[in-house]
Parts: structure tokens; C-alpha cells; sequence
């Protein structure tokens, strides 16, 4: 059987999975589509995106239009006759435009269960919500926010102390399998998409840095969750001694102070009051250092007794 005319649209590591599993399983993309490369790194080096290195080792053709709401994209793109466009983690508006080119419409490959958690950010949303499961839907897309019929969900449960970084690296990898598995029926027709239900709709907006400041007024169990969802990116934090103090682990614990007085700081670990409860820190970065656990953070930093604002 000829391989379908696909382009794929992708830019991050996420979407590489998506990327990676199509080109393994023999349907290798006519094109791809990514982000323009973005300064990274100390020096602000122009980078590609994962998605651009990839495509371009496999000799696969990359575009890069820094938007898709120009009609000369929309042509050069209609001009490659794709039966089907794949979406993963684009981060680019598709208009109706471009949505209507494929024989086949786009399909979206996105890391929720919809329709809980549309938007930019569902992966740090269902940790920062306590979900006990999350997964992959696999969207036709429509001119809306993650709100086009699903063809298919695949769930998974979330760890208990799984932070948003590691359940990104499942949630992708499972994304690809999803995809392959699903994919010729859905080319064939004989899987069909159910419309989302509105009534259960929630919405996951972009991480901002300063949403992970840690506001010790919170709950415990809260701020617990906040470290997990934060981390990797952009990392929780707060200021001791005016220096921006990075939490990469915690753990909610038993105590009770005035919300950020600092409970214990030692060989033994450090805690900290909260709204409700207490905040072990079980690994912190000072700034230039690499991550520490408590243990070492004591030795390179004393804390104890002090009020964290």
C-alpha cells in the first residue's frame, strides 16, 4: 500500500515522538513544518527546534513560516496535495485556510483527555489540579482551541510524586504509539470522531516564570503539586538572603507556623510552614550551583529561623 502524503507540524520535543514514530513505522512525511529557529542558551544562538534537526538528518523537507495566515504559504502547502497534516505541539495558529488543504483535514495530537485541558499547558494543568489520570487524544482539528471531535483517547495514570517533565517524556511517547496504532483507520475512515462534550470543557493557559514563585500561604499539598508541575520548567523558587532559591522536590509534611517560617534547616532536611501543613525541600539549587539534596543545600546555606516572604 502507498504511503500517505502527510505533512507534519511540530516544534518541540513532544512533537518529535509523533515525528519519530511516523518515519519508523514507513510513512515518512512529504514536508515538515516547525517554528523558526529561536535564540537558546547563554549566547542566544539561533537553534532549530528538535522536529527541524530530525527531519532534516532523514533528508526530509522543512518549512518554517513564522505564521500560516499568509497566502502564499497556504499555496505553497495546497501545491504538495497532502492527503492528511499531523499536529503535534506546533505552536502556531492554523487558520481555516490551511486547515482545509488536506484531503483528510489535521489531525492534532494532543497531551489530555478532552475536553479537560485544552490549551498550551495541560501536562503542568492536570498535576496542579491533582488528577489521578491524564493521556493522549488524537483531535480532528477545527478552527476552535482543542475543541474538534476525537477520534480516540489513550489514559494513563499519573505517578504520585511524577513531576511534569517526566510525565511530558510518557505522555510523548505514547502520543506516537497512539498515533500509529490508530492511524490507517482513521485515514480509512473507519474510526469516527465523537464531538467533544462543552459541558466539561477546562483550560490549561501558557506557563508564565513568575507563576512559580511559591506562595507559602497555600497548602502544603498544594505547593507539593506546584514544585512537580513546575518542573522542569520554569522551576519553583523563592528568595532567602536575596537570593532566587530554586525547589526542583518536595514533599508535604506535618507542621505549623506563621506561612513561611522556615521550621528546620539542617543536616536532616529543610521545612517549611505553610498555609496548611509544612513544605519539606528535598532538593534546591542556589544560583550558579547545580541541584543539591537538603543535606548538601544545609551545608552550602543556612537558613533556619528565618520568615521567607
Amino acid at each position: 500500500m502507498t504511503a500517505p502524503r502527510i505533512i507534519f507540524a511540530g516544534t518541540p520535543d513532544f512533537a518529535l515522538a509523533s515525528l519519530t514514530a511516523l518515519v519508523e513505522s514507513g510513512r515518512v512525511p512529504i514536508a515538515v513544518l516547525t517554528q523558526p529557529d529561536r535564540p537558546a542558551g547563554r549566547g542566544k544562538k539561533l537553534t532549530a527546534s528538535p522536529v527541524k534537526q530530525y527531519a532534516e538528518r532523514q533528508g526530509i523537507p522543512v518549512l518554517q513560516p513564522a505564521s500560516l495566515r499568509d497566502a502564499n504559504v497556504a499555496a505553497e502547502l495546497d501545491a504538495l496535495r497532502p492527503e492528511l497534516m499531523i499536529v503535534a505541539a506546533y505552536g502556531l495558529i492554523l487558520p481555516q485556510s490551511v486547515l482545509d488543504i488536506p484531503v483528510h483535514g489535521c489531525l492534532n495530537v494532543h497531551a489530555s483527555i478532552l475536553p479537560r485541558w485544552r490549551g498550551a499547558a495541560p501536562i503542568q494543568a492536570a498535576i496542579l489540579a491533582g488528577d489521578a489520570r491524564t493521556g493522549v487524544s488524537l483531535m480532528a482539528m477545527t478552527a476552535g482551541l482543542d475543541c474538534g471531535p476525537v477520534f480516540h483517547i489513550e489514559e494513563i495514570e499519573i505517578g504520585v510524586n511524577e513531576t511534569a517533565g517526566e510525565l511530558h517524556e510518557r505522555l510523548a511517547a505514547l502520543g506516537g504509539a497512539t498515533l500509529i496504532a490508530h492511524l490507517d483507520d482513521i485515514l480509512a475512515g473507519t474510526l469516527v470522531a465523537t464531538a467533544q462534550d462543552e459541558a466539561h470543557t477546562s483550560y490549561a493557559r501558557k506557563i508564565e516564570k513568575q507563576d512559580a514563585a511559591i506562595d507559602w500561604s497555600l497548602p502544603a499539598a498544594d505547593l507539593a503539586r506546584r514544585v512537580r508541575a513546575y518542573n522542569p520548567f520554569p522551576g519553583s523558587f523563592f528568595f532567602a538572603d536575596e537570593m532566587r532559591i530554586k525547589v526542583w522536590r518536595a514533599t508535604a509534611v506535618d507542621g505549623s507556623a506563621d506561612p513561611g517560617t522556615v521550621l528546620q534547616s539542617d543536616r536532616d532536611g529543610v521545612v517549611v510552614a505553610s498555609g496548611s501543613g509544612a513544605l519539606r525541600l528535598d532538593e534546591l539549587q542556589l544560583p550558579g550551583k547545580r541541584r543539591a539534596t537538603a543535606q548538601e543545600f544545609a551545608g552550602q546555606m543556612d537558613i533556619s529561623g528565618q520568615r521567607l516572604d
